[in-house]
This record gives C-alpha cells, structure tokens and sequence, in this order.
C-alpha cells in the first residue's frame, strides 16, 4: 500500500499520510509522493483547496527514529545516515525541506486536519499549512530534543512566527506535550473540535473555500504572506495593485450584483 494518498474531488485535494503502523512517520517514500503532490496542487488550477491528514491513530509522529537507527529513517538512506554531515545536509535539502518551499509556492489554501499525534517534524508539517484544525483529543509536541536533534525541516522558521519566540524556544528546549486547548491558547491550532466531527468540520470548512471567489482568495493569502516581510507603504501598493485586478474578474461583477439582490453569491 503507498505511503501516501492524493485524491482530487469537487476542487479539493486530499493529501493523506498513510504509515498508520507507524503513526505516519515518514518515509522517502512518502516524501517523495508528497513533493509529487505539491506540485499537481500548485501546477493544476482545478484544485482550489488542499487539506492534509492522516491515516490511523495519529496525524503524523514525523522522522521514524526506529528507522532512523536502522540507518535508513528522516535521512531516508543508510548513505545518508552514516556518511558525512554534508550528504545529511544534501539529503534534507532535497528531499524533506522540498515540502516548506514548495508550499511557499503554492496561494491556495492549505488546511491541516489534525488527531492523535502532532510530533517533530510532523508538526512542523502541520504548521507550514494556513488553518490546522485539530481533535479534541490531539496531543502536539516538538520532540527534535528528546533524540538530541534540531528541527531541519522548518521548525525554527514557523514556530516563533506563530507562537512567538518564547513560546517556540520553550516548546523546543523541553519537548513538552500540549493538549489541544493548550494549542489553541497559544495559537498552534486555529479550531479544535470534537473527535467525531473532525472529518466533517475540516471538510465542509475547505468547501466553503473552495465555492468562494479563488482568484481573491489566493490574492489575499500571498498578500499576508508577503506582507510580514514588507514596509508599509511596499503592501499598500501590492495590494493595491491587486485590488485593480480583482475588480475586472467576472466574481467581483457575481459579488456586487449578489448584494444588490439581496442574494447569495455563486462563484464559478
């Protein structure tokens, strides 16, 4: 069975971690396949949402330290476990951190769906989507330390700006295990729902996405993206820029008249 699913269905993609033996840790397998799916969500304009999830008892406990001893785990090769540092470095470049950059590239909105485990690496994944939504009953940690590694996928560059520095720096200096309220609190996740109406809630949340104006949407997601690294005056004339564009789509035309009668709007 493949270590990971891709399915497109009515403009949503479902990427779906699938080493449930193994709390979804990854594989190159899986990473490869991923990579490959990044790419038709970024390449392919009838997919308008993409959510990640994952198979079995955990959303995904990241690097397989079993294999990783074994010699053939997060650097996915015994060449790349037990040679030089710079073959582990390569290794990481061009496999696993392919997933970060390639979801940089990617203005559709990417929505994680989170249970059981969130752990290391598999986090980090989480957090490099733009909405996670999480179970009741989730469990999230950034566990690098207890193996006494770093986090080379992302790790240090998505935490701080999501929980903020001190936060970041605590949760990775001790490892400690947040209840899904906990994350919530301090921002990790965006919703936390019951158990029994994750698979629901998180689809009918990318439906909605997926039935709004998407040139806007994915408009909206560079903006704030680009933004964070911007002056003012710089994001001001972007997205004034856009809003030029914006105006002359056929969905700014559906919006007004839509208002005007007193209508729900129905984009294309």
């Amino acid at each position: 069975m493949a270590d990971l699913l891709f399915d497109v269905k009515d403009h949503i993609a479902t990427i779906t971690l699938n080493r449930p033996d193994s709390m979804n840790a990854f594989s190159e397998e899986m990473i490869l396949s991923w990579i490959k799916a990044l790419e038709e969500v970024r390449d392919n304009d009838d997919i308008r949402v993409v959510i990640l999830k994952g198979n079995g008892k955990a959303f995904c406990a990241g690097g397989d330290v079993k294999a990783m001893i074994a010699g053939n785990g997060f650097f996915n090769s015994e060449e790349d476990i037990t040679s030089t540092a710079l073959a582990r470095k390569n290794s990481l470049w061009k496999k696993v951190q392919r997933v970060p950059l390639l979801l940089e590239e990617i203005d559709k909105p990417v929505i994680a769906q989170m249970h059981g485990f969130a752990m290391g690496a598999g986090l980090d994944m989480a957090l490099m989507c733009d909405i996670r939504i999480a179970a009741q009953s989730a469990k999230f940690s950034e566990s690098y330390i207890n193996v006494g590694i770093v986090p080379g996928d992302g790790g240090a560059y998505f935490l701080p700006r999501i929980v903020g520095i001190d936060q970041a720096l605590d949760m990775l200096w001790t490892a400690r295990v947040l209840t899904a309220e906990e994350a919530k609190e301090t921002r990790l996740v965006t919703y936390v729902v019951n158990d029994d109406e994750l698979e629901d809630y998180t689809l009918n949340y990318a439906k909605k996405l997926a039935a709004g104006p998407i040139e806007s949407i994915k408009i909206i997601k560079r903006a704030v993206y680009q933004s964070q690294t911007m002056s003012l005056r710089s994001s001001l004339d972007y997205i004034s820029s856009k809003m030029g564009l914006v105006t002359e789509l056929p969905t700014y035309e559906e919006g007004v008249k839509a208002i005007v009668e007193k209508r729900k709007a129905v984009f294309k």
